[in-house]
């Protein structure tokens, strides 16, 4: 199902770290510009610069911002400058991306000299380190994110984020519309925008086609003017997905309903529906229908599995 130009490879540069992190960080850089282009992060994940000085071979992990925060700053305090040069020497600085130092400190003269002379960019924030190490790893997550496009539809119904995919003309749209006109939202038709962002996966629509639903007949349609500013959102959570399949192409269909499918999305996977399509088949009750069968069994409740449990206690006389 996955788009082949998934993002598997996200980085972010410090020059777009420093120019795009939120205000409240007040990132300065004071030392490094030469590598503000150059030095690229990967990991939204962040290194404590102590647990480097302790590493094996002195070595950062590649592509994580390292944080200086008051422990580091009075270690180094109780050393000469000659030993503080020295241990800076000792560092493997080839995978550093930057380093950011909390509270408001100023680098002392040898940190700064380091990272100079390898390009390293070295920031500045006053907020201290477990806010500073908060904020910055919320950022680095959502733009580092995993992201991939899906052809599909994108509802939320009863708070529960539904991907709806099939071939093109199959009525997913069409399916879709009705949802809308029963008082479900739409966050995109066509093609879905995927992120993943820690064990969530977030869809939204390409801003251009935002708010527009295609019907075949009708053209292109503008779902908020037409049903009000409560029928769509910017994103949601995709939790459950539907897939619409032609009835000569489903295939053998488990009729009890006791094995839930599952479809992977960016490596995680969601609970999965395949709805046979025919004519006179109610694709939205069904898809409504889908999303309390899922809500129900998230609450423990599992109708196929008493009914097989049932009959296996008739069948052996219980």
């Amino acid at each position: 199902m996955e788009d082949p130009r998934q993002n598997d490879t996200a980085a972010l540069t410090v020059d777009e770290m420093v120019s795009t992190a939120p205000p409240v960080l007040k990132l300065k850089v004071v030392a490094g510009k030469e590598g503000l282009s150059a030095r690229r992060i990967t990991s939204d994940r962040l290194q404590k610069f102590g647990l480097t000085l302790s590493g094996t071979g002195r070595k950062a992990v590649a592509g994580r911002v390292q944080m200086i925060g008051g422990f580091e700053t009075a270690f180094f305090e109780k050393l000469s400058e000659v030993e503080r040069a020295d241990l800076l020497n000792s560092l493997d600085a080839e995978e550093m991306p930057c380093v950011v130092v909390t509270r408001g400190i100023q680098p002392f003269g040898e940190l700064r000299e380091f990272a100079s002379r390898h390009s390293i960019p070295l920031l500045t924030t006053p907020l201290i380190s477990s806010s500073a190490t908060s904020h910055l790893s919320e950022f680095l997550q959502d733009r580092l994110a995993a992201e991939t496009s899906l052809h599909g539809v994108l509802l939320e119904i009863d708070g529960v984020g539904v991907l709806i995919t099939g071939e093109s003309g199959i009525g997913k749209s069409e399916c879709a519309l009705d949802l809308i006109a029963r008082g479900h939202r739409l966050i995109a038709d066509d093609t879905v925008r995927v992120r993943r962002i820690g064990n969530r996966i977030i869809g939204t629509s390409p801003a251009i086609i935002f708010e527009h639903l295609e019907i075949r007949g009708l053209g292109i349609v503008n779902i908020r003017e037409l049903f009000g500013v409560s029928s769509v959102s910017e994103s949601m959570t995709i939790d459950l997905c539907i897939e619409l399949k032609r009835w000569e192409e489903a295939g053998q269909i488990d009729r009890i309903g006791s094995q839930a499918e599952m479809e992977t999305l960016l490596g995680l996977e969601r609970q999965k529906f395949v709805l046979p399509v025919r004519p006179g088949r109610n694709l939205s009750n069904l898809t409504e229908t889908a999303v309390k069968i899922y809500l129900a069994r998230k609450g423990g409740h599992n109708a196929a599995e008493r009914l097989v449990e049932k009959h296996s206690k008739q069948v052996s006389g219980q």
